[in-house]
C-alpha cells in the first residue's frame, strides 16, 4: 500500500519549513478535487520575456515557485521540480528543491541574459523532452506561467495538440491585467475542439491578475487542480494515462 502522500509533512518541516503551510492548503485543495494519494510529475514554465521584469523584482515568480514546490511534495517523491524559464528561445531548463527553495528564482536568473519575446512553443517541447527522457509512467501537470501571448500562435497551437496524446495537462496561468486582449489566446488554446483538433481536452487557463501574490493559496491551488481529474478521467479512457490499478 502506498503513502497517501509523496512527501510527509515531517520531511517538509524538516527541508522546507517555510512551505508548510502551502503543504497544508495544497493538500486540501487535493483532497477537495479527489485527488489525495494521486502520483505525478510537476513541472514549472515560466515567462522570462522582457516585459515579466516586475513579477521577478517584486517576488511573484519566486512565490508561484513555492506554491508549485509546495503542491508537488503531495503528488512526487523527489523533492524538486523541473523548470523550464522561456523567451523568444528557451532560457534555461533547471529546477528548484524542497532544500533549496529560498531566492533561488533570483538566483538561476542572475545566470540568465536577455529577456527576449514571448514564444510558447519551445518551451512545450523542452517540457516534452524532459518528460519523455524521465522515463516515468505517471501523468505530469505543467504549471506553465506567462504574461502575454506568443509570437507564433500556430506553433504553440500545434505543439498543444500534439501533446494531447502524451500523459501532459497543461495549466496556463496569466499574470498582468485581465481585460488584457494578451490573454485571448490562452483562452482559445483552453477551448480548441475536441476531438476536431486534439484527442482529448489537455489544457487550461485562469488569470491570477496584476498581483499574483494576492490570490489567496487555497484558491491558487484549486485553480491549478480543478481540471486534473477531468483530464485523468479522459486520458485514462483513452489509454494515455495508465490506470493505477494496472502496475
Amino acid at each position: 500500500m502506498r503513502a497517501m502522500v509523496a512527501i510527509s509533512l515531517s520531511k517538509v518541516q524538516e527541508t522546507a519549513p517555510a512551505l508548510v503551510n502551502l503543504y497544508k492548503s495544497a493538500g486540501v485543495s487535493l483532497a477537495g478535487h479527489g485527488l489525495t494519494g494521486l502520483r505525478a510529475a510537476v513541472y514549472l514554465v515560466v515567462d522570462y520575456s522582457g516585459s515579466m521584469r516586475p513579477y521577478y523584482q517584486d517576488g511573484s515568480v519566486q512565490a508561484l515557485a513555492d506554491r508549485v514546490l509546495g503542491l508537488s511534495a503531495h503528488l512526487d517523491d523527489d523533492g524538486s521540480v523541473p523548470v523550464v524559464f522561456f523567451s523568444t528561445d528557451v532560457d534555461a531548463v533547471t529546477d528548484i528543491a524542497l532544500a533549496d527553495h529560498r531566492g533561488r528564482i533570483e538566483q538561476i536568473v542572475a545566470g540568465l541574459g536577455h529577456m527576449g519575446k514571448t514564444g510558447y512553443h519551445l518551451a512545450m517541447d523542452a517540457v516534452i523532452d524532459h518528460y519523455l527522457d524521465s522515463g516515468t509512467a505517471e501523468p505530469a501537470l505543467v504549471v506553465f506561467q506567462t504574461d502575454g501571448g506568443p509570437i507564433n500562435k500556430l506553433a504553440a497551437e500545434r505543439y498543444l495538440c500534439k501533446a494531447a496524446r502524451l500523459p501532459l495537462f497543461w495549466q496556463f496561468i496569466g499574470f498582468g491585467d485581465p481585460g488584457s486582449k494578451q490573454f485571448d489566446f490562452l483562452r482559445k488554446l483552453d477551448d480548441l475542439a475536441v476531438p476536431g483538433k486534439r484527442i482529448i481536452d489537455n489544457a487550461g487557463f485562469f488569470h491570477a491578475g496584476k498581483d499574483p501574490r494576492k490570490v489567496p493559496d487555497t484558491e491558487l491551488y484549486d485553480r491549478l487542480v480543478g481540471e486534473f481529474p477531468k483530464w485523468l478521467v479522459a486520458a485514462r479512457a483513452r489509454g494515455i494515462v495508465r490506470d493505477p490499478g494496472s502496475r
